[in-house]
């Protein structure tokens, strides 16, 4: 094991901008047949991808032939506390990680220049941001990148919750550093914040119940029962992560491209729904949001203004009745509804005189 090659991996990615290092071997992941009851329970919902390359999943080298070792690298995506109250209006909340630039891009380009480096000295690398068959979680956690939270989501000591993951696998040996402990406690605040129950016991997570799944991975109709669990969230949710008491310590990002555009913090909801196909890949051209497409975003938007919209987003919303994507229109006419039904409640509360 090459000790001096290690250390200058680790300042090539302080350089890049990564923010963490770390090394584990390219074991079986630790959680690996939970993972396999969690795919046979149907827990993954609609997310038939994770099942069809479990094999890889459970075996790095059926990933890369040869691998000894997989770096963890992590960057903070935290924007801090003016980031948190342009997020903190009713104007449709989005996760934190999808407020700035599509991660998948910003951080696969500085990868690629460390696996190049890798490769200059004999090694055969692949690697990934949150797209390959690799439990990443699971080795972050091995590697000592932090400790799996029991909302499921890696925990760092010194970022938070707010940390982009990728992996290099490489055939290269480096020792691994050594696994961090679970600081979590007798803390149950994640699981007591999820607004639809998703996290049903610690470390446990029903995807089909997220509202990160039902925003972004889910790809229909959201199911009535659930709808106004989901509040005024467009686009992920954050509410287990926010309220983890280690984000206490948590430090603003070097990189402020992952910060939330003006242009999409100033617009209010019904605003998203006078948009065109052109108009929102141009508005969401750098941005993750645009995997959801104009339907399932516009869908999302329905949904929200269902639960906290007024009287004065109804226009809005009859025209995004008659959208020609059905699938708009359906979650449009439900949101009307729900307006509706307040407005009449509100107004029978005033002539039985229970308000003024």
């Amino acid at each position: 094991m090459n000790e001096q090659l290690r250390g200058e991996v680790i300042a090539r990615s302080r350089e890049l901008g990564f923010d963490l290092c770390r090394f584990a071997r390219a074991d079986a992941p630790p959680h690996g047949e939970e993972f396999r009851q969690w795919l046979d329970d149907g827990r993954a919902g609609e997310m038939g991808y994770l099942a069809r390359n479990a094999p890889k999943r459970l075996a790095p080298e059926k990933v890369l032939p040869g691998v000894k070792t997989i770096a963890i690298l992590g960057q903070n995506y935290f924007q801090g506390d003016d980031g948190e109250q342009t997020n903190i209006r009713p104007r449709g909340r989005i996760a934190r990680y999808a407020w700035g630039d599509d991660y998948h891009h910003a951080v696969e380009e500085k990868l690629g220049a460390l696996a190049k480096f890798l490769g200059e000295h004999g090694g055969e690398q692949k690697y990934y941001v949150d797209t390959g068959p690799i439990l990443e979680r699971d080795f972050a956690a091995v590697a000592g990148a932090g400790w799996q939270g029991k909302n499921t989501m890696l925990l760092n000591r010194a970022f938070g919750n707010w940390l982009f993951l990728s992996e290099i696998l490489t055939t290269l040996e480096f020792a691994p550093d050594p696994s961090a402990r679970d600081y979590c406690g007798k803390c149950t605040r994640c699981l007591d914040a999820c607004p639809t129950g998703a996290l049903t016991a610690a470390h446990q997570l029903d995807a089909r119940l997220c509202i990160s799944y039902l925003t972004i991975e889910l790809k229909g109709a959201i199911p009535v029962e659930l709808r106004p669990l989901m509040g005024d969230r467009i686009y992920g949710c954050d509410e287990c992560l926010d309220v983890c008491p280690w984000n206490r310590f948590a430090q603003t990002s070097r990189d402020a491209r992952f910060s939330l555009p003006p242009g999409i913090a100033a617009m209010d909801l019904r605003d998203f729904l006078a948009l065109d196909d052109d108009q929102f890949r141009l508005l969401f051209r750098r941005s993750p949001i645009k995997r959801t497409k104009r339907r399932g975003f516009l869908r999302n938007v329905c949904v929200a203004l269902g639960n906290v919209g007024t009287a004065a987003d109804l226009p809005s919303l009859r025209r995004a009745a008659v959208d020609p994507e059905p699938l708009i229109g359906e979650h449009a006419r439900w949101a009307i509804a729900q307006i509706e039904g307040r407005m009449q409640n509100i107004e029978s509360k005033r002539k039985a005189g229970v308000i003024g």
